[in-house]
């Protein structure tokens, strides 16, 4: 039996009701004896900033790095600023594990209405690549000349772009291309305006999709990209940008797809060097934290991208095709137009494994 040490970090807000259901669905699939996941779950998040003063122990890294994969909910909470707790939690790890691929699908779920009208008879389905180790999220920068009084300070956020980062992640996102049944890739850049940067990217993708004539591709500044997404999805393959243009539009295409309650993400070390950690991407929701009401889709989706990172294809081909069909007999949340309570939507899973 293939044994998996999981480290569960529900973390904030709707991230523990989202993680107990996504353990709810594992556990129901392992308990039929083909693997096995040990489950060690850490209290890191906002409550833990409040009695600590730290979202995560000082070694905090060190102890995940022992196990085979993370298990995240996620992170942010009213009483602590937002950039204390993503820099201090999940981007620790991110950053810390060099899990420098972002994957995010976008798949429409059948019964769940989208907002966009082709989507009701034209197959949609994409997956957005993304840098997750450098650009804009890099870090780089700082505040100063505060002490010029009111009005004065200045700050400088600075992207980082390396020719080394931008080629695995282009280099993943063709081989990812590979997989899938239209080879196509769409590179997001804004070089009209990022003449540094996106330039370097832009020439990089052109190297990189030379080594790939098997694959389309296409070069699409991102505001082009975000009306793409809406008005052209069906020409959509797999699409690589950097940290913050990839974010954006991810979370478009989950809106288009009905909710960002639906989308599922993988922060992968493709080396595997160190775990790599799986997330829903919807946030923490403080709004409904509690009532039963979040959609625990995302995060059970993002448990069948932990399987199959694990070399459980199968076994992460049934939860996927567990969550279309509790999708199509009706069994949904409110923010996907049903009733259903995240209770209701993870039993109905389990029960159509």
């Amino acid at each position: 039996m293939n044994e998996f040490r999981i480290a569960a970090i529900p973390a904030d807000g709707i991230g523990r009701e989202v993680v107990a259901a996504g353990r709810a669905v594992l556990d129901a699939l392992q308990a039929e004896g083909r693997f096995s996941l040990v489950w060690e779950e850490f209290p890191w998040g906002s409550d833990y900033y409040a009695e600590h003063g730290v979202m995560m122990p000082e070694d905090g890294l060190s102890v995940l790095e022992g196990f085979d994969a993370i298990y995240f909910g996620a992170v942010g909470w009213p009483t602590v600023p937002d950039h204390v707790s993503l820099w201090g939690l999940r981007l620790r790890i991110c950053q810390g594990f060099d899990q420098w691929a972002n994957v995010r699908p976008v798949h429409f779920l059948p019964g769940v209405v989208s907002p966009l009208r082709k989507a009701d008879d034209t197959e949609l389905d994409w997956v957005v690549v993304r840098e997750n180790s450098e650009g804009e999220y890099a870090g780089i920068g700082g505040r100063n000349l505060a002490s010029r009084g009111e009005g004065g300070e200045v700050a400088v956020q600075s992207s980082l772009f390396t020719e080394a980062g931008c080629e695995r992640i282009m280099r993943f996102a063709f081989e990812l291309a590979r997989t899938r049944s239209r080879r196509k890739v769409s590179s997001v850049t804004k070089s009209n305006a990022q003449q540094y940067g996106m330039v370097l990217w832009d020439e990089v993708f052109r190297r990189v999709a030379a080594d790939y004539p098997d694959v389309e591709t296409e070069s699409v500044l991102v505001d082009a990209m975000a009306a793409k997404f809406v008005l052209r999805p069906e020409d959509l393959s797999v699409v690589v940008a950097s940290n913050l243009n990839a974010d954006i539009l991810s979370d478009l295409g989950s809106a288009l797809a009905g909710s960002l309650g639906l989308a599922a993400s993988a922060n992968l070390n493709p080396e595997r060097r160190f775990p790599s950690m799986f997330e829903p991407v919807h946030g923490s929701a403080p709004d409904i934290a509690g009532q039963d009401a979040a959609n625990p889709v995302g995060a059970i989706g993002s448990a069948a991208l932990m399987l199959a990172h694990l070399g459980l294809a199968e076994e992460a081909a049934r939860i996927e095709r567990a969550i279309e069909r509790t999708s199509a007999q009706g069994v949904r949340t409110r923010d996907v137009g049903g009733s259903a309570t995240t209770d209701e939507v993870t039993a109905a899973v389990v029960a159509n494994l």
